[in-house]
């Protein structure tokens, strides 16, 4: 029953990909142009660091899948596309090897194929911490992502229905292992208030995981017989009203849900995240295409991010918070009922100090 449920999820995804309108909420953030705010590419670096964690690039393959034989292909592939790019992998949920030490290999291949690379465990906040440590070893995991899905759980047939225990669950797996906990949601976004719940819990990262990718009350749904919770599509709050919500978090913050290109990715970090996280896309390139394709498609993203950069003025990942951003549409109107002032994004950079006047005299 688990694996077939895995199985699902991917085919569900998938389809909500195909189907997607290609829209979402980054699309009301854009960067101010400023003509002559370019840098030169080799000054242009990629690596971000963040909580005591270093990544060569600030993107990562997030969370997806495992537990059956299908799924355990499908984290063969994204652990090769991992190592051959260099970008940081997070693990599907674990659950199913707690149920079924069978499928184990499902998920140790993603550090079979990925000896070397930042590999994240996955479990969910009812684990136990000797479970949460056990998920950890099986993949060797630099770090254990706990994924925090109740508005999923609610809308899934055989889903969890008690959900008090959770926040103390997430304290004592975060003081029981040795890696670095990140807590993250699974598309329906992280407020501030939970993400300074988190930092007090002793979360060291939060993966904000907003909506605007796939919809995983819509895939639930699509398991139910009568389909009798089509009104909960669309529910919660857009990765790039997150990152505006999380200004002033007390930890750092990841940003995934909806990320559909580097344009996308840049716009994150602008908005305050120390790293990008890519699912839905990065899936439907390694099925429709293979590996080879999704090897390509990240290295494309690589280059065309550090281009963008280069452009930008921005010499690494974090000088992108210095960029100016104009906040439109109903992202906006979300900034005045939280009491965020769009206004100062504007203005963020002060004035352009240029090292040379047009006769190439240095000022």
């Amino acid at each position: 029953m688990i694996a077939q449920r895995k199985d699902d999820h991917v085919r569900l995804a998938v389809e909500q990909q195909q189907q997607h309108s290609g829209r979402n909420q980054f699309d009301e953030v854009a960067f101010v142009h400023h003509a002559l705010a370019g840098l030169d590419r080799p000054d242009v670096s990629l690596a971000t660091a963040f909580a005591g964690i270093s990544w060569q690039a600030p993107l990562y393959i997030n969370a997806m899948t495992g537990g059956s034989e299908r799924t355990g292909r499908i984290n063969r592939d994204l652990a090769i596309a991992a190592r051959e790019t260099g970008v940081a992998l997070a693990s599907g949920s674990m659950s199913a090897y707690f149920k079924d030490p069978d499928c184990a290999e499902t998920f140790s291949v993603l550090r079979k194929e990925n000896p070397d690379g930042f590999v994240i465990a996955n479990v969910n906040a009812t684990a136990s911490v000797d479970k949460a440590r056990r998920a950890v070893d099986l993949i060797q995991a630099d770090a254990l992502q706990i994924h925090i899905n109740t508005v999923q759980e609610t809308v899934m047939p055989e889903g969890d229905r008690s959900f008090s225990s959770w926040a103390p669950q997430i304290g004592r797996i975060a003081a029981g292992v040795d890696v670095p906990v990140i807590v993250k949601e699974v598309g329906f976004g992280l407020s501030r208030e939970t993400v300074r719940l988190l930092e007090g819990l002793g979360v060291r990262i939060a993966d904000l995981g907003g909506r605007g990718g796939t919809d995983f009350a819509r895939i639930e749904n699509g398991r139910r017989r009568l389909g009798d919770y089509a009104y909960l599509t669309g529910w919660g709050q857009s990765t790039a009203a997150c990152l505006l919500d999380a200004q002033d978090a007390p930890l750092p913050v990841l940003a995934s849900g909806g990320v559909r290109h580097p344009l996308d990715v840049a716009r994150a970090l602008a908005l305050g995240a120390s790293g990008v996280g890519a699912s839905g896309t990065f899936l439907r390139t390694l099925l429709d295409e293979g590996v080879s394709a999704l090897v390509e498609r990240i290295a494309v993203w690589l280059d065309q991010l550090t281009a963008l950069l280069t452009m930008l003025g921005a010499r690494t990942p974090a000088e992108l918070t210095h960029c100016d951003l104009l906040i439109t549409g109903e992202l906006r109107g979300f900034c005045a009922d939280r009491g965020i002032d769009p206004g100062p994004f504007a203005r963020r950079s002060g004035n352009l100090d240029f090292p040379n006047d047009m006769t190439g005299n240095t000022r």
